[in-house]
């Protein structure tokens, strides 16, 4: 045998295996998450929210929105923040030194005054310009902080020096939240006895084609979009399945910057968010847990399958790339920065499982298959493929594909079933046989070109337009 079908072989042979191993966890995964799931739904059927909104043991929260250039929608989404049916809140928007008219607009919404508000610099941040509050007692809870521009993470430490509650909710400002979505969030700070829960997160779903009216989610459509279509179908199955799975086994890494609750004091003792990396949600929930793994504290990071959260989804490929580049470069940044965790007995369940999962299945599974490909392309022109081979792995590869992702479907459909017409699960259904076509490669190169900024030490945010909420032609009443 030469040595070229020698270096072959062994090439299949790692791919084959790394293969049925990331497709055995997927399974387990699927599985794993069916009895939280069923375990929620049956606990939720008889708790009475309407009593914990108006309690007064009701943890007090502070919902943190940072804002940059978010005039599209930010009336809108900060009704429905304030909207939000909670007795103890307060509502933080934080414009990041926007250069549209954002703040603008909210000073003339909202009838706001720039106020003396003693700020407790707790964490160090760049400079708060004003302080603004309305002059009316209906937005009495609102309270709008003008910053210079430092980006997301310094937006959301100046949130938690000005927030007077005991736990804080991190939200974009471009979503939409349901009505008791804070109530849901809140119930597993008060139901744990023997563990304090640092971190809690929910279900985000995508909000294009949606009827949005006043700051309300009044009538759920499906993108008719390919894009934002196929990122319904990537959250569901990300969030029912995943995040259900790894919060069962208490090793989540990752509540969504898009709407998660936190214990602020865990959150001021580890330091707030950090500047250095653009994957600030994902690294403070590890630091969180790092601190709490080695004070040997007992606590858990919990995650609620409920859809709370709708927000807007990128509907170019060009702002979609950026979103899913910096999606690669965080989950870089915090593997590096938390790396004394790999394998690592000290921090249990944290260190020997959910830390090499996002290592070896997150961090490398796209560069295993960028190269994957390369290398058997060389070996095509070499006259060195086994094509056998090589089409019965991408069969396999991409079929249990589709059938995970319709599997998540019909967990969607026997549980939430937010998409009632038979028409819209078809799409997704036809969404799922062509996403590993169609997206998928997309996903892949994103990733490979985060890996590609982060080495030339590229930490930009990107510019992230909106198109903002608007009815859909198609929308009935």
């Amino acid at each position: 045998m030469s040595w070229q079908s020698i270096v072959v072989d062994t090439f299949t042979n790692i791919i084959l295996v790394y293969s049925l191993v990331l497709l055995s966890l997927y399974i387990f995964i699927g599985l794993y998450s069916i009895g939280e799931v069923r375990k929620h739904l049956l606990k939720n059927s008889f708790t009475d929210y309407r009593a914990l909104a108006s309690s007064s043991l009701a943890p007090s929260i502070s919902i943190l929105a940072p804002a940059y250039n978010e005039g599209a929608n930010i009336i809108e989404n900060v009704r429905s923040l304030l909207s939000i049916y909670y007795n103890n809140l307060e509502v933080i928007i934080i414009n990041d030194g926007s250069k549209d008219d954002s703040l603008e607009k909210l000073i003339k919404a909202y009838s706001l005054c720039k106020t003396d508000h003693f700020v407790n610099q707790q964490i160090q941040t760049k400079a708060v310009r004003g302080v603004y509050k309305s002059s009316k007692k209906i937005y009495r809870k609102l309270i709008v902080v003008d910053k210079e521009n430092g980006g997301k993470a310094d937006a959301l430490n100046v949130g938690i020096n000005i927030s007077q509650k005991d736990y804080i909710v991190c939200i974009d400002v471009d979503c939409i939240l349901e009505q008791d979505a804070l109530l849901k969030l809140a119930k597993p700070f008060l139901e744990s006895t023997k563990h304090r829960i640092i971190a809690t997160g929910g279900v985000i779903r995508i909000a294009n084609g949606c009827k949005i009216e006043d700051g309300r989610l009044v009538q759920i459509n499906l993108p008719n979009e390919f894009l934002p279509r196929v990122q319904t179908l990537e959250y569901i199955r990300a969030f029912l399945l995943g995040r259900m799975a790894w919060s069962r086994l208490n090793g989540l890494l990752l509540i969504s910057g898009a709407f998660g609750a936190f214990d602020r004091d865990i959150v001021v003792k580890c330091g707030g968010y950090n500047h250095n990396t653009v994957g600030e949600d994902m690294e403070l929930v590890v630091r969180m847990r790092r601190y709490m793994e080695e004070l040997k504290l007992p606590y858990k990071v919990r995650f609620i399958p409920d859809p709370l959260c709708w927000t807007e989804a990128p509907a170019t490929f060009k702002i979609l790339g950026r979103q899913r580049n910096r999606w690669t470069r965080g989950t870089i940044e915090t593997l590096q920065m938390h790396k004394v965790m790999f394998f690592n007995p000290k921090y249990g369940l944290l260190g020997m499982l959910s830390y090499p999962y996002w290592f070896f299945f997150e961090f490398l599974a796209p560069i295993i298959e960028f190269v994957g490909m390369i290398c058997f392309l060389l070996f095509a022109l070499s006259g060195l493929t086994n094509w056998r081979f090589f089409f019965g792995l991408l069969a396999m590869v991409f079929s249990f594909g589709i059938m995970y992702s319709v599997f998540a479907i019909l967990m969607e459909v026997l549980t939430y079933n937010q998409y009632k017409r038979k028409k819209d699960i078809l799409r997704l259904v036809l969404t799922a046989l062509l996403e590993p076509f169609l997206f998928h490669p997309f996903g892949v190169w994103s990733a490979i070109k985060g890996n590609i900024d982060l080495l030339r030490k590229k930490n930009s945010w990107g510019e992230m337009t909106r198109q903002g909420f608007t009815t859909p032609k198609s929308a009935k009443n």
